[in-house]
């Protein structure tokens, strides 16, 4: 009581020391903020500036074009090659790691023996890099001379009896269905040359997706459950019903860091494929590196490096957005 009266009997000394921590947190702070406004935001804003300079070669050039690098690089050949496969690629990954992930996951939250043991198996790939994973499964798909001298997943198949299955996996040139549309310089379809480096991509993240959905579904309470069950409601039913809506925020979840993983793949297409055969597995992440440091033209990569932020800032801003306002109503 006596400190209370004496708190409000000195109202200002109150302000001050509050004004105090205010400062002392800030100064704290301060460092960090101004690190990633100059090595941040900073550099974003001089990559923006450059692409839409003349700058080719090793002699800084800051001449002003305008967007005239934008509608190079989206006029050629390769760059919308480069956004045929990013697309392929991001479709399979996303569709295939939702799916096998919450397979894992239902399976997982049925209390099988040995639980954390598959739950270890299944989430044990997220402690590799993609650089380590693209190495490991470039000489499980290398096809080798087939069908007389297969290597890799060929030789498995030879060896089975399966022969029948044999590929070009990551040397496949075709693209199915290879639709030529006017006004584009690529055709349209699946390369099929992306399959590989798909599967490469799901095994190692299709875990991270299971672990999300099992603390998703070990939080469903199972007394709603149990009601409707109680209501006559089968498990397909509970599960269609109660336990995917749900699931919804982990799906949301799962979507934004997979997509953000897919949109700037770089590692694995190169450890993997390197691009080939024919740039049908090339990405705009390795496009930008080429032209930047192989051939110099700095401006067209800024300009790629630009086009890929916004991509990503497209998919993750609107999240932020969502989760800020979910926060703010809680």
């Amino acid at each position: 009581m006596r400190q209370a009266k004496t708190l409000s009997a000195h109202p200002a000394r109150r302000v001050r020391w509050m004004n105090r921590d205010r400062a002392v947190a800030l100064l704290m702070i301060a460092p960090s903020a101004l690190a990633i406004a100059v090595f941040v935001y900073g550099f974003i804003g001089w990559t923006a500036y450059i692409s839409m300079t003349d700058w080719r070669g090793l002699a800084i050039s800051t001449s002003f074009v305008g967007f005239d690098n934008y509608l190079t690089i989206f006029s050629t050949a390769r760059f919308q090659t480069n956004i045929r496969n990013l697309i392929v690629f991001t479709v399979f990954f996303l569709a295939s790691c939702l799916v096998i992930g919450l397979l894992l996951a239902v399976l997982v939250d049925a209390r099988v023996r040995f639980e954390g043991f598959f739950r270890s198996v299944y989430i044990f790939p997220m402690a590799l890099s993609f650089i380590v994973t693209g190495v490991v499964w470039q000489w499980l798909f290398a096809p080798g001379n087939w069908p007389t001298d297969p290597t890799g997943i060929n030789l498995l198949f030879k060896q089975s009896g399966f022969g029948f299955l044999q590929a070009a996996w990551t040397t496949d040139t075709n693209i199915v269905p290879g639709w030529r549309i006017e006004g584009l310089r690529t055709r349209i379809g699946i390369p099929m040359a992306m399959i590989p480096v798909v599967v490469a991509a799901v095994w190692q993240m299709s875990g991270f997706v299971m672990a999300m959905y099992l603390a998703g579904l070990r939080g469903i309470p199972e007394e709603i459950k149990e009601a409707a069950r109680v209501d006559g409601a089968t498990e397909w039913q509970v599960f269609r019903t109660i336990t995917l809506p749900m699931l919804q925020p982990i799906t949301l979840s799962a979507v934004i860091i997979l997509g953000h993983i897919s949109l700037k793949i770089f590692d694995l297409i190169v450890t993997m494929t390197g691009g080939a055969p024919g740039n049908n597995t090339e990405v705009p992440g390795l496009y930008m590196y080429e032209i930047t440091f192989k051939a110099n033209k700095f401006a067209e990569g800024a300009a790629v490096a630009m086009v890929m932020l916004v991509v990503v800032a497209v998919l993750v801003v609107p999240y932020l957005i969502y989760n800020r306002r979910t926060e703010v109503e809680r």
